[in-house]
């Protein structure tokens, strides 16, 4: 095996704790600045997006940085304005928003399992540079990944959601569609980024066929894209607790606790 592509648990481990520092240093940043930062994550089934949200929203506030993560559009919604129901969720000052998916379902899934008119398709292609334009120029932030998964790694990892009962319900009926339609999926990525891969809002490629590096990174990769400086807090000083002496608790057998099996 390519030693490139082995890292062990403590090597991962050990950069990952490096990481989540400045994942915090870096949203101290963007609640003192008022930024407002959208980071979006795409790509094929199974390629690692979720894993990689997961890990750089673990040491972080969830005031400060929130997961939009929309299901099927409503009636109403499909009715809308495409972008429409995506814009509500876009960060206000000090906050950064990760779309785990994003508007660009569009030019993926409902492109090539027909859910939208080859109209809606094309409409999306001319308007999606000038609507992250438009975001751009009232300050937000927008930073692109597209996660990248070889075909080999993929059916191992969609072997692994239907033998594993923990991760079944990441499985379902469209996956198998994709993999039935794995080269439309490729010429639908291809002339998405010919038309969205733009010098303001570029797109940045993740080799997600091992996970651990695609995560490690991808999160060096964030924290580079927003010049952000350490927050130096005040050193904080316990109170001493109040005088509770006088103070008489019921009995614990008021209270029901949970039994406790560990």
């Amino acid at each position: 095996m390519d030693d490139k592509k082995s890292l062990s648990n403590g090597v991962y481990e050990k950069e990952l704790k490096k990481l989540h520092v400045e994942l915090v240093q870096l949203q101290e940043w963007i609640k003192q600045e008022g930024l407002k930062v959208v980071v979006i994550f795409e790509g094929r089934d199974a390629s690692g997006k979720g894993g990689t949200i997961k890990r750089i929203t673990a040491p972080l506030n969830p005031r400060v940085c929130r997961v939009v993560a929309l299901g099927v559009p409503t009636e109403r919604e499909k009715s809308q304005w495409y972008f429409q129901r995506y814009v509500e969720h876009l960060p206000a000052a000090g906050e950064m928003v990760l779309f785990d998916r994003s508007w660009y379902n569009r030019a993926g899934v409902e492109k090539v399992m027909g859910f939208c008119t080859n109209e809606e398709y094309e409409e999306f292609l001319r308007s999606c540079p000038e609507f992250e334009r438009m975001l751009i120029r009232s300050g937000i932030i927008i930073i692109k990944y597209w996660f990248s998964v070889s075909d080999e790694i993929q059916e191992k990892r969609f072997k692994e959601r239907i033998t594993n009962p923990v991760k079944r319900w990441k499985f379902s009926k469209m996956d198998l569609k994709s993999r039935e339609r794995w080269l439309d999926y490729s010429k639908a990525k291809d002339e998405m980024f010919s038309y969205t891969d733009t010098k303001q809002s570029p797109w940045f490629v993740v080799n997600g066929d091992d996970k651990k590096r695609a995560r490690l990174n991808c999160i060096s990769h964030l924290l580079q894209q927003i010049p952000y400086e350490n927050i130096d807090h005040p050193i904080i000083e316990l109170p001493e607790l109040p005088d509770h002496k006088n103070y008489v608790r019921p009995p614990m057998d008021y209270q029901t606790f949970i039994p406790e099996i560990f």
